[in-house]
């Protein structure tokens, strides 16, 4: 699996052709199918009003964005930080058309379609004819919505990459013992998975190795199980 940024906006309205903008950016990064810690946030002034219907949802006003910087001020960082990473959002369509439209306005190359990944898709194939807006998701997959008491780009993309692990089995990784040929897994068969691309680093001191060691072999002696595994 290959890094990977989960995507999410909040915004004016519905359609930049009209004229709505973009309020608030978040991204999180995510590797082999686990969260990073690394993450991208940025409020950004629309420059222009803000509807009362729009701010019912995510409750950012023009008020709370009055020292915020506009998009061609983060535009720079925010490309940085998704590289050339796929995108994932939920119905990306969406998110794509106001990401595009302000990187067009300041002069940035835009994010390509093929790019992008969409959870909305996903979802609607996997429970079809059923509800699969996120909050429906993070219900079917027990994730958490307690911090959620209005819609907020950094929030979402945190729930969204809970979501889209869950989509793709992430979460659902079993212990096994034993090498399998075949690691692809089917649409219903199991789903399995490799070693991690950036493997972690050791959290034991020398300190603790040598220690462990010296226990091994002063009361395990040469049958402890430890020294055969």
């Amino acid at each position: 699996m290959a890094r990977e940024i989960v995507l999410d906006t909040e915004t004016t309205g519905f359609d930049p052709r009209t004229g709505d903008r973009m309020i608030e950016v978040g991204c999180i990064e995510i590797d082999d199918l686990l969260p990073t810690g690394r993450t991208f946030h940025r409020l950004i002034h629309p420059e222009r009003d803000i509807p009362a219907g729009a701010i019912a949802v995510h409750g950012i006003t023009l008020e709370k964005l009055r020292d915020a910087p506009k998009f061609a001020e983060v535009a720079a960082d925010l490309l940085e930080f998704i590289g050339d990473a796929p995108v994932i959002a939920h119905n990306a369509s969406f998110d794509r058309a106001f990401i595009n439209h302000e990187l067009g306005l300041c002069g940035q190359l835009l994010i390509e379609e093929a790019r992008w990944i969409d959870t909305l898709q996903m979802a609607q194939m996997r429970f079809p004819g059923m509800a699969n807006s996120l909050d429906a998701l993070c219900r079917r997959f027990k994730i958490s919505l307690t911090e959620r008491s209005l819609h907020g780009a950094l929030i979402d993309a945190r729930l969204l990459s809970d979501v889209y692990l869950e989509l793709k089995g992430g979460k659902a990784r079993s212990l096994e013992l034993v090498a399998h040929s075949d690691d692809t897994g089917g649409p219903d068969g199991p789903r399995r998975h490799g070693s991690r691309s950036t493997p972690l680093a050791p959290r034991l001191t020398d300190a603790e190795v040598q220690a462990h060691a010296a226990f091994v072999a002063a009361e395990l002696g040469d049958q402890a199980l430890w020294l055969k595994a």
